[in-house]
């Protein structure tokens, strides 16, 4: 019998991840002052996290490009005129 998981180690979805993280920094910046230098390092590492995400999709991007079978070129063909 295969034994089960607690609810907080339960695998989740990427869906729910995201909403959770979304809701991490709207709660966040609910209690913190706008001049806040946590504020501030918040903001810098949110844009960080979007860098990363922007490299892992990047590289998804260029795994299916990959996959796909390249079109062959045209090439010219020389034809003697007499």
């Amino acid at each position: 019998m295969k034994k089960k998981k607690p609810k907080d180690e339960e695998d989740i979805g990427i869906e729910e991840a995201f909403r959770s993280l979304g809701k991490f920094f709207s709660w966040l910046e609910g209690r913190i002052s706008p001049s806040s230098e946590f504020r501030e390092h918040m903001d810098k590492s949110r844009v960080e996290f979007l860098k990363g995400i922007r490299v892992l999709i990047d590289k998804r991007i260029n795994d299916l490009e990959k996959r796909q079978p390249k079109k062959a070129e045209k090439k010219a063909t020389r034809v003697r005129v007499e």
